[in-house]
């Protein structure tokens, strides 16, 4: 497969065939787009491009990513690619949760997600690199935002459903909460959607892992699984 996450084929798939995910290529690029939409978003990149488009030179005060306290969900592949990214940024503290408490590679202390509510409230940036699962299923939903500071970014790299969009529709109107998605809750986002022009809200189509690099890395693994299989090795990254 070309992505990590592989929960919506499971369904289609023979119970006799194997699967396999693209583990080592796509973190990379997926946490670089993720960086990527937090400087966007702090930096208000967004609006200094349409004062660009009305030639107006106007400067902008903005938040910045060193001295804020990070919360990252997800201590996958992807997770662990975004904290190390984060690190030379100068935040004033990364936060990890993940679904059980734990110390990581590093020495990273990691918050079951049982008690992430209690780290919202001190949260400028909430990032989910979370897998679609139906723990995580509406996840980050009104209870949850309810608890994020005001003016906090929420950012999503990780799959659409675990956020509730109804809910983040309201809290962007209102101004309260900002956010930077790669995927959303319908995907693709349908025309019309209140979503597209919610005040606050950076959007790209879920393209986190589309690289030349990636591209590169994956046609390595691709070739590297059939010569595996070909010798009567087991292949890589086996999901299921």
């Amino acid at each position: 497969m070309l992505s990590i996450g592989y929960e919506w084929v499971l369904d289609h798939l023979p119970e006799d065939v194997a699967l396999s995910n693209s583990k080592g290529a796509v973190e990379d690029s997926t946490a670089e787009h993720c960086l990527a939409l937090i400087l966007a978003s702090l930096r208000e990149l967004p609006r200094a491009y349409q004062l660009q488009t009305e030639e107006s030179w106007s400067r902008l005060w903005t938040s910045s990513l060193h001295g804020s306290n990070v919360v990252v969900l997800g201590v996958g592949g992807v997770g662990t690619a975004i904290i190390e990214r984060l690190k030379p940024f100068k935040p004033a503290k990364i936060t990890v949760v993940a679904s059980t408490a734990r110390t990581i590679n590093g020495g990273i202390d990691v918050v079951s997600i049982e008690n992430v509510h209690q780290l919202l409230p001190s949260a400028e940036i909430v990032i989910c690199a979370l897998p679609h699962t139906p723990q995580t299923q509406g996840l980050i939903g009104k209870e949850f935002m309810d608890r994020m500071r005001d003016g906090a970014l929420l950012v999503n790299v990780g799959r659409g459903p675990i956020i509730a969009t109804a809910a983040l529709i309201k809290e962007l109107e209102t101004g309260r909460l900002r956010a930077a998605l790669d995927v959303t809750d319908p995907e693709p986002l349908p025309v019309g959607h209140a979503l597209w022009n919610a005040p606050g809200c950076i959007i790209t189509p879920h393209m986190a892992g589309d690289t030349g690099q990636f591209v590169e890395m994956v046609s390595e693994l691709a070739t590297r699984q059939v010569q595996l299989l070909s010798s009567g090795q087991t292949p890589l990254n086996l999901v299921r």
